[in-house]
Formats: C-alpha cells, sequence, structure tokens
C-alpha cells in the first residue's frame, strides 16, 4: 500500500500535522517498540508506517483527489472531544456524542484491527467527528492518541463501513549519560542521578552475569550509563530507548559494557575486549533480592537443628518474578514436599538449577519446555517449608548440589577478525558519545562530597 492511499484515509487536521511535521527527519520507533504496544500479540504490520519525511504538501494534494472515493468529507468536520470515565468503554462514550448505535458498532470493530479498546483509560481524550448535512449530522470517524508515540483513527469508508489506521509519530533519540557514587543501594543511586527505572533494571540484568549485587556492590563504588531518550517532533518525551554503554566500578576496577550489534544482526553487550557478557548461568536469578542465607552448615530455622543448606536464600516480595538462570529444558515443573512449588532445569549433560518455594508456577512452564536465560519460570513464595517469601535456588552439578558461588562459568562468544574490528569502532564511539552528552546539559549524576566534583571517565570516577 502506497503513502499516497494511506494519506487519503486521515482526517484533515491530521494531515495537516503530518505537514507540519513533514520538514523534520523523523527517527522510527523500533520494531521491538511497536511490537510490545500491539494489541493482543499483533505483529507490526497492524501498524501504518510513519510518514515520509518532507512530503507533505504532495500528499496534502493527493488526499484532496481520492478523499472523498474514501468517505472522507470534502467539507467541514465537525470535532467534538469526549473523555473516557471510570467504568466507561468507547460505546458508551459514542452513546454519549450521539452517534447511532450500528455506526459506533462498527467503528469500535474497525478500531479492533489496529488497537484494543480495552486498553483505553480512564481520562483518555477522544475526538468524534461529525460531517455536518441538511438532514443532520453524520458520524464520520473518531481520534485519539492513546501514548506520547502514536495516533489512532477511525474514517468512513463511503457507505462501506469504516477503515482504521494508526501512525506512529516520529521521534528522535537523544543520548543521555548519568553517573553517580553508590552509598547504600544501586537503585537509590539511579534514582538520585535521574537515570529511569527501565534503564536501571536492564543495567542490573546486564551485570547480573558477573557481580553478586547482595555482596560485591560496597558503598563508594560507581556506575555510568549512556541510554537512548525518546523525543517527538513538538519536545514530548515518549519514554527510554536502548541502554548503549555501562560501567560499573567496584573496589576501583572499571566492568564497561558496549552494545553492538553484529553483521548477521544479533545484538548483544560486549566488554572492552569484544567478549560477550553472557555466562551459562546468571548469578542472581531474581531482581533486586538481598541473600538471607548462603552455602553451607546453618541453624535450620523450622527444625531446629544444623542441617547442611545446599543452596542459595533470596529475600524478596512475594510475587517477584524468577528468571532462568540459563537456557535449558525444564525437568520438573510441580509441588515437592518441603521445597513447595519446585523447578528443575537441565542446562546441558553436567549442570541443572532448581528453584523452590514459588508461589505459582509461570505460564507455559511444564515438564520438558524449553525455556531461555532470562525467561520469567515463576513467582517468589513461601510453598512448602518455608518462613517467608524468598527464592531456594540451588546448582547441581552431576546431580549433586554445589556451591553457585564457587563453579567456573564459561563466558559467551568472543567476537574475531572483522566483527572485532567493527566492534572497536562501536566502542570508540560509544565512549566519544558519553563523554559528549557527560559534558553537556544531559548529564545526570548523583551529589557527592566537593571532591568529586573534577571526576571524570578518564580517571575511572
Amino acid at each position: 500500500m502506497t503513502v499516497r492511499s494511506r494519506l487519503s484515509r486521515l482526517p484533515t487536521l491530521a494531515l495537516l500535522a503530518i505537514m507540519t511535521a513533514g520538514a523534520l527527519i523523523p527517527t522510527m520507533v523500533p520494531a521491538h517498540a511497536a511490537d510490545a504496544q500491539a494489541p493482543n500479540g499483533r505483529g507490526p504490520h497492524a501498524h501504518k508506517p510513519g510518514i515520509k519525511p518532507n512530503g507533505g504538501a504532495e500528499d496534502a494534494s493527493d488526499q484532496g483527489e481520492e478523499g472523498p472515493a474514501n468517505g472522507t468529507p470534502a467539507g467541514p468536520v465537525d470535532r467534538r472531544t469526549l473523555s473516557i470515565g471510570r467504568g466507561d468503554t468507547l460505546m458508551d462514550l459514542l452513546a454519549e456524542a450521539k452517534v447511532p448505535t450500528n455506526d459506533a458498532h462498527d467503528a469500535v470493530q474497525a478500531l479492533r484491527d489496529v488497537y484494543n479498546p480495552r486498553r483505553l483509560q480512564v481520562g483518555q481524550r477522544v475526538t468524534v467527528l461529525f460531517e455536518p448535512r441538511r438532514g443532520g449530522a453524520r458520524f464520520v470517524g473518531l481520534e485519539f492518541a492513546p501514548d506520547p508515540l502514536r495516533s489512532v483513527s477511525i474514517a468512513r469508508k463511503g457507505d462501506a463501513g469504516f477503515t482504521s489506521s494508526q501512525i506512529e509519530k516520529p521521534v528522535t533519540r537523544k543520548p543521555v549519560a548519568a553517573q553517580g557514587v553508590i552509598r547504600s543501594s544501586l537503585f537509590e543511586a539511579g534514582a538520585q542521578a535521574g537515570v529511569p527505572i527501565a534503564v536501571m533494571m536492564a543495567f542490573i540484568q546486564d551485570f547480573s552475569y558477573d557481580v553478586d549485587f547482595q555482596r560485591d556492590l560496597q558503598p563508594g563504588d560507581r556506575f555510568e550509563v549512556l541510554y537512548e531518550k525518546l523525543v517527538t517532533a513538538d519536545g514530548t518525551e515518549a519514554g527510554d530507548g536502548d541502554l548503549l554503554y555501562a560501567s560499573l566500578t567496584l573496589e576501583g576496577e572499571d566492568m564497561p559494557i558496549y552494545r553492538h550489534k553484529t553483521r548477521d544482526g544479533r545484538i548483544d553487550y560486549y566488554n572492552r575486549d569484544g567478549e560477550s557478557i553472557r555466562r551459562a548461568l546468571l548469578r542472581t536469578p531474581v531482581d533486586g533480592a538481598r541473600i538471607t542465607s548462603g552455602f553451607g552448615m546453618r541453624h535450620h530455622p523450622i527444625l531446629g537443628f544444623s542441617k547442611m543448606h545446599q543452596g542459595v536464600d533470596f529475600g524478596a516480595p512475594a510475587g517477584t518474578p524468577i528468571y532462568a538462570a540459563g537456557r535449558g529444558t525444564i525437568e520438573m515443573a510441580e509441588r515437592s514436599s518441603s521445597y513447595g512449588n519446585y523447578v528443575r532445569i537441565r542446562h546441558n549433560t553436567e549442570i541443572s538449577t532448581a528453584y523452590a518455594h514459588m508461589s505459582r508456577f509461570a505460564k507455559a512452564i511444564r515438564r520438558g519446555g524449553r525455556v531461555e536465560q532470562g525467561d520469567v519460570i515463576g513467582y517468589v513464595g513461601a510453598t512448602g517449608r518455608a518462613t517467608g517469601p524468598h527464592l531456594h535456588y540451588e546448582v547441581l552439578k552431576a546431580g549433586h548440589q554445589v556451591n553457585p558461588r564457587s563453579i567456573d562459568l564459561p563466558t559467551g562468544d568472543k567476537l574475531e577478525g572483522r566483527e572485532l574490528q567493527a566492534f572497536q569502532q562501536t566502542r570508540r564511539t560509544l565512549d566519544k558519545l558519553f563523554e559528549e552528552s557527560r559534558s553537556g546539559l544531559q548529564l545526570a549524576r548523583t551529589p557527592g562530597p566537593a571532591d568529586e566534583k573534577s571526576c571524570n571517565k578518564a580517571t575511572s570516577c
């Protein structure tokens, strides 16, 4: 379908807005972002692509030629803007706007092709369009913006019902640098530096292959991040993009990682030597948890005597997601005596991991199923022999429990040859971009003592 035919369906004012934005050169939202917003698991084919830049005048004339054929009124349009109330549906709103029931039903059905009307939030403003006629106004469509990145419209298609369209608004990816000193927790330091929660979660997940955030972090350790902020043409912040670069300094040792896309399209994070950060197993299979009991002999809190504790306990609120520590096949997913709800995953012929006391299993988790590293397999609970919500985590080698912190885990891929050269260029580019963003207005950092004001990346701040 051409841009010309798509534009023919848009309301006149929407076209004027596009003409105004046409002089800007947009950076479109990545495909995965569109996927995340698609209703009912629809792929990106359910969305209308963004309008080509600098095409406003030509496309506007095309709309004038083809508009009447698609039912778009050639004359003035009466616009009535209403808001979704508590407990209201879109049908309720259209009824309030005096839209005939049959037209309202057909319009809602057409909307489902690009947007799930059940997702409409209380307070969402919807503009209902009417064409003035001698015998009374005729309902010709509606439009609304469910989020800052897109607008949705429904238009009458002659006498053949309604058609829907969705336009992704062009955005600019604005690099933002942040750095800070860890005083009590990484999350607190990130919040003080103005780093979004989603970025900090990505930071923690990427470093969780090498860092035990409960034991390895110390006051005075530092972090740096370079991430993208999505900004629309009118300056509206529309969310966060990718984490491009991150560094964690533990006891004076820098651990930088860089986002890099290989020539075959794979995207991963690598250390400065071009080694993938991924390891066979995650060190911490649950976010934001604290270690409440380590591996070894302990006084059992329920049984009342000393007993070998053959795993590591992570305390976390009930319902916290639990991740598969590595890729593998599920050997068990069932209730198992004192373990409560229990999952065991076989990663290779020698290594397995086990997860106990779950409140419930994640959907589709069953014996024989395959999981990828980082997949949610269940949720923290207190089933079985437990004094409170926590995850009991075990690593088994040849069927015997071993200390998860003592096992030597192989690293992921290492780039070589031309691929390594390409990564080295990526690394230089991101280092330069961080320095430029850090020295500009986009810098966010945690406050520190006066002697830290001269801190810079070159001196391992």
